[in-house]
């Protein structure tokens, strides 16, 4: 029996050590690629470590205590009593307090740091949490449309490498607002890229603040670390860094109207999209906005498919995915199960034109 549970717990934790191995894994804070998130590592592998030598000490002392002083058959004499001991007690007092010391300044330390803001010519980004997907918005002045609003998009944060970026994190409900503007169904998120930077929580009412700088090109996923309702675990996002000619490239583009589509198929989506859909359904821009035409309350679509915007919809499909985008359109609920944006009852022709629109805004 003794070596059917010992062989049982070895499966068991050898089964767990496989489950916790992926390949290509995104999101690891062991790798990161930030400066915040070196400076996070930095501080986390030491402390660490000093977690490991604890938790052997004392573990290992309950271990040895618990074996070395079992009962044994025979042995009925009760042993010797001991009523405290004032040596081991102060000893077991200091020596956390000098531990948790060691600890403390340099996490101190690290936290007052991140908490300065960003010295003059930091990229300002206002990141929304929605149920459930995130927004992100560019307030700088230098950041402003041709319509004069600020670049906004969705489910894909783009950033410049080697420059310093400050993030503003506010929630923002499910996208409607009642009669006084306040969004509806506000609850806490937690914004989390894990090779850029650690979590920090998105509160109702509140802003916080992250900052970070990438220092390589490339694409960062992540995730809202807060259990935010029904569809929180795919409440997802990319951060795509770009190199400072990509950069500029982006903005130019994003601070422009998409050109209007020659296809017939698109032009025929462009009118599905901008208007009123027929038998009284609604219209797409009571929520969504291309340009400086509809609403707030969903993703900005002004640039759809532009190359950096790699995922929609909570970032749970690839925009170069067009099988999903129309599944999407035909019944969002079906896809994501409580999903805020209501079902038009779109033909399969009409999906086809919003299809061929979409993927016209560059």
């Amino acid at each position: 029996m003794r070596k059917k549970a010992l062989w049982t717990l070895g499966l068991v934790a050898a089964g767990l050590l496989l489950a916790a191995c992926a390949p290509n894994a995104g999101q690891d804070t062991l790798q990161p690629v930030g400066d915040v998130a070196k400076q996070q590592k930095d501080l986390f592998v030491p402390v660490f470590w000093v977690a490991v030598g604890v938790f052997v000490i004392v573990q290992g002392g309950i271990l040895y205590i618990a074996l070395r002083f079992r009962h044994r058959k025979g042995r009925d004499v009760m042993p010797r009593q001991t009523h405290g001991n004032t040596r081991l007690e102060i000893g077991w007092t200091i020596a956390p307090a000098v531990v948790l010391a060691v600890v403390m300044v340099p996490t101190v330390s690290l936290i007052w740091e991140l908490a300065r803001p960003p010295e003059d010519g930091a990229l300002n980004i206002t990141v929304e949490g929605y149920q459930w997907w995130w927004g992100f918005s560019y307030p700088d002045e230098d950041m402003v449309t041709d319509w004069d609003r600020p670049i906004t998009i969705a489910d894909t944060m783009v950033v410049p490498t080697g420059r310093d970026v400050y993030l503003s994190l506010e929630a923002r409900g499910g996208g409607a607002q009642d009669a006084n503007g306040d969004p509806d169904f506000q609850v806490i998120h937690s914004f989390w890229v894990p090779q850029l930077f650690g979590k920090q929580d998105v509160v109702p009412n509140r802003t916080n603040h992250i900052q970070f700088r990438v220092d390589e090109a490339g694409t960062y996923t992540g995730q809202c670390a807060e259990f935010c309702g029904l569809q929180h675990g795919r409440m997802k996002l990319e951060v795509v860094a770009l190199d400072p000619a990509e950069w500029e490239a982006w903005v130019e583009n994003q601070q422009t109207l998409a050109p209007r589509p020659t296809d017939p198929l698109a032009r025929q989506g462009e009118e599905l999209f901008l208007n009123p859909l027929s038998d009284g359904r609604g219209a797409c821009t009571a929520c969504h906005a291309v340009g400086d035409a509809g609403g707030a309350a969903a993703p900005n679509l002004s640039h759809f498919a532009d190359p950096a915007h790699t995922c929609f919809a909570g970032c749970n499909w690839s925009t170069e995915d067009r099988e999903a985008l129309a599944a999407w359109l035909a019944n969002p609920d079906a896809e994501k199960l409580g999903s805020k944006m209501p079902d038009y009852q779109l033909t399969d022709e009409e999906i086809d034109a919003l299809v061929a629109y979409l993927y016209s805004l560059t």
